[in-house]
């Protein structure tokens, strides 16, 4: 036998070739069942897409890319694996890269786009003002997700100035008084949960303290290690501590346990991203917690819809977030 067809596996499935052509780039709705069917003839029949012969009808590649600004962190692991699979869902290939914050690394995607060595991008900038998205440049399809607004580019994020300040919310009505926020640093999502943060301050009627603001060189477990203890030695009376990420919480968590502050009988501590480890951190971490799944999901039909029709308005979803409240609070 030679190579199965799309018109072989409708054949087998008992469909038109366009209904498998739905099913394998996920253009339009399929009944379950009729899904179930013609995945089953796929795989009867050992059937492989050609998708070179299919770049070379329609002009495509069928392979995205997904740029976030580190991979080592448990954050990203789980994007990653959310974006894999809302990819797969459409049928795409997606190549992930790493930028570090950096603009050079979204200019050589930017490139490759333009070049049509990939359809699409999906890119997680630092901030504005380093971003290779930019008024004037001519972008591809691409979508934006974080903090980082740029009205030129459609975007998907979560509201960070109002979950922080819920956040502070939370630790005011527990009794804290004394809150500090550790993270601190040159990015949009800094800046935006430092205004979160004082927000809630003002809200709950509490003083702002320029001392509580902790500068952090990065947004990982050693960020917070150093930097906790030291804020604990300048401002023995700080009660709570508002950690701009989970993994910062981490590090504050590990600081503490070298002091004789109880966890959190003595100070609070929270974090934000709510990846899988923060619930099995000793405490278990009161954080903020958003749909990483619906995230991708969206920022994925967000690029199609770009493919399909380059000339449309750039659009902004804003996801919902939640107040993940356990132990450590």
């Amino acid at each position: 036998m030679g190579r199965a067809t799309v018109k072989d596996v409708a054949a087998r499935a008992g469909v038109s070739p366009k209904t498998v052509s739905n099913v394998m780039n996920a253009t339009f709705p399929v009944a379950p069942a009729t899904r179930e069917r013609v995945e089953r003839a796929m795989h009867e029949l050992d059937y492989v897409p050609n998708f070179s012969a299919r770049g070379l009808r329609n002009g495509r590649t069928g392979m995205i890319a997904l740029a976030l600004p580190e991979l080592n962190t448990a954050y990203s692991a789980e994007m990653a694996h959310h974006f894999v699979h809302a990819a797969r869902a459409r049928g795409w290939a997606i190549q992930i890269e790493e930028t570090q914050g950096g603009t050079a690394p979204e200019h050589e995607l930017l490139l490759k786009a333009r070049a049509h060595l990939v359809d699409g991008l999906i890119l997680n900038p630092v901030s504005l003002e380093t971003s290779a998205i930019q008024p004037g440049v001519a972008l591809p399809p691409v979508v934006v997700i974080g903090e980082v607004d740029q009205p030129i580019a459609d975007h998907v994020w979560i509201d960070n100035v109002a979950a922080t300040a819920a956040v502070v919310a939370h630790l005011a009505a527990t009794g804290r008084r004394r809150i500090a926020a550790v993270g601190l640093m040159d990015s949009e999502s800094a800046r935006l949960r430092t205004r979160g943060y004082r927000e809630g301050l003002a809200a709950a009627g509490l003083p702002h303290d320029p001392r509580l603001e902790v500068r952090t060189d990065g947004w990982g477990p050693d960020g917070a290690r150093d930097t906790v203890a030291d804020l604990i030695a300048r401002v023995p009376e700080v009660d709570a501590l508002c950690c701009f990420t989970d993994a910062l919480a981490m590090g504050a968590l590990h600081a503490l346990a070298a002091t004789d502050r109880r966890v959190p009988d003595d100070i609070a501590v929270t974090g934000y991203d709510d990846v899988w480890e923060s619930a099995y951190f000793v405490p278990a971490l009161t954080t903020i917690g958003f749909d990483k799944a619906e995230l991708a999901r969206r920022a994925i039909d967000l690029l199609a819809a770009r493919i399909a029709e380059p000339e449309r308005p750039p659009e902004t979803v804003t996801l919902p977030y939640t107040l993940v409240v356990r132990a450590s609070t």
